[in-house]
């Protein structure tokens, strides 16, 4: 049993698992903030971009064996000198085609960076672990960690109240033809923060319109008040309305 044990020690290197998998629990914590918090990429995405980046530099460290220093002896059958940096500075620009798919835009307003960074930085803490530098990938989730819950909290309680309160809101308006104009005019007179304001024929039915809006309400409970604020209002058909998260 303990020769077993000796040659399944000597063909598996035990320390690649153990960074392989604080990789994962690093990866984890960050996405489990992502993932309370409901944002496009959650615990899954942020436990394989942290194992991706611990693979990669695992490999790019010992993957491909070199000389020996100061003399021609090949070790481990190696194929020449080799450059670790390489593969550690392709994870950094990869990362960004991943965080770029978080990223959406819907006229003036841009969603998703958070995470997207989220993204970036757990890669940062995968390829400290693959490099076994584990006070470095654990202080990076940490302060990670720390900044997303901090931050949020600091915004709601210590900022002014107008700009904790302020929300964007996106409005969905289907309504007849004819109010419109007496609809458009409506949201111009009541709100002044309007970031976007349009409106399209319905192609499904040509006695329709859709107006969408986005703007910035100062409010404790924006939607419920624009629910209120819109039920006055005659020629709606039907009304969607939604806070624009970050």
């Amino acid at each position: 049993m303990d020769t077993i044990i000796e040659k399944l020690t000597h063909i598996v290197n035990i320390e690649y698992f153990i960074r392989i998998a604080i990789a994962v629990i690093f990866g984890f914590c960050i996405g489990l903030e992502r993932e309370l918090t409901n944002k496009y990429a959650g615990l899954r995405t942020h436990i394989l971009v942290c194992l991706g980046a611990c693979v990669f530099t695992l490999i790019s460290i010992y993957g491909f064996p070199t000389f020996a220093p100061g003399d021609n002896v090949i070790i481990d059958n190696a194929t020449g000198v080799r450059d670790t940096s390489r593969v550690a500075a392709q994870i950094v620009t990869g990362i960004g085609f991943i965080g770029a798919g978080t990223v959406l835009r819907n006229g003036p307003i841009v969603l998703g960076l958070t995470t997207a960074a989220t993204l970036w930085i757990a890669a940062s803490i995968g390829m400290a672990c693959g490099a076994g530098m584990f006070d470095i990938a654990f202080a990076g989730t940490v302060l990670s960690i720390l900044t997303l819950v901090s931050v949020r909290v600091f915004e709601r309680k210590v900022l002014p109240s107008s700009t904790k309160r302020t929300k964007r809101i996106k409005l969905n308006i289907i309504c007849s033809n004819e109010y419109t104009s007496k609809i458009h005019d409506f949201i111009i007179e009541k709100y002044q923060n309007i970031s976007e304001l349009s409106t399209k024929q319905m192609k499904a039915d040509e006695n329709s319109t859709k107006i969408t809006c986005v703007l910035d309400i100062i409010s404790r409970k924006p939607i419920k008040d624009l629910y209120n604020a819109f039920q006055s209002v005659q020629g709606i058909d039907s009304i969607s309305i939604q806070e624009c998260l970050e």
